[in-house]
């Protein structure tokens, strides 16, 4: 087995668990914005529609599709929409509601403190996010898992998004690091796994939700705590 010296870790759906802080800011702002007044009467499907359209949204981000202003507009404009709600009646505010609290919620995936801690013992961490800069900070502060990282990496401050080659060659420079000491942790077989793998970055790709795939990976985990096993 090889020798690292550098773990780089994702922190959307990797460590910071997305789709349930998500959730509940859903959950609130479907409330606040008394929702079944336009005709939505189940939470359950607007945050089934929403997390659908926001994950295709990001596919396209991370390939440089889109920008981030299109899917901020578009991943609620969508939503609402596609449950027939009058393009009139949609709250202009929702998003921005959306983005200012979501970030503030601090549920990590089951291990996260644990493994980071054992790891931060072996290892230099450091983050790469295909994030917004300000939520980003906004995570990494409210969860207190800056303690662990000697950089973080965010692709809108860089201006190039995974998988682009850019941003890792950036992170490997700013940590001092070389590719063959350095490993890649991430939930994305698109942004994550192929841009590390572009590369040849070793990596290990999180699939929690044991997704089905075919991409060659070197390692694959169900849970953060299994990374204390491979390192």
């Amino acid at each position: 087995m090889k020798t690292y010296s550098h773990l780089f870790f994702d922190l959307d759906h990797t460590i910071w668990d997305f789709d349930k802080n998500a959730e509940q800011t859903l959950r609130e702002l479907f409330d606040t914005y008394k929702l079944p007044s336009l005709g939505l009467k189940s939470a359950d499907l607007f945050i089934e529609i929403y997390t659908e359209n926001n994950h295709d949204l990001w596919a396209q981000y991370h390939k440089g599709l889109i920008s981030k202003e299109h899917l901020r507009h578009e991943r609620f404009n969508k939503t609402f929409r596609d449950l027939n709600v009058d393009e009139r009646l949609i709250p202009s505010e929702f998003e921005n509601d959306y983005v200012r609290i979501c970030p503030t919620k601090a549920n990590l995936f089951p291990h996260a403190h644990e493994t980071l801690s054992y790891l931060q013992s072996k290892y230099r961490l450091h983050l790469i996010s295909n994030g917004f800069y300000e939520s980003t900070l906004i995570k990494v502060e409210t969860t207190g898992i800056g303690k662990y990282f000697d950089h973080i990496n965010i692709s809108e401050k860089i201006g190039v998004n995974k998988p682009d080659p850019a941003i890792f060659y950036h992170a490997l420079s700013l940590a001092n690091a070389t590719v063959p000491e350095s490993m890649m942790i991430g939930d994305s077989l698109e942004a994550d796994i192929a841009g590390a793998q572009a590369i040849e970055m070793d990596c290990v790709y999180f699939n929690p939700r044991n997704v089905k795939h075919e991409i060659k990976v070197d390692y694959e985990i169900k849970s953060l705590d299994e990374l204390q096993q491979i390192l």
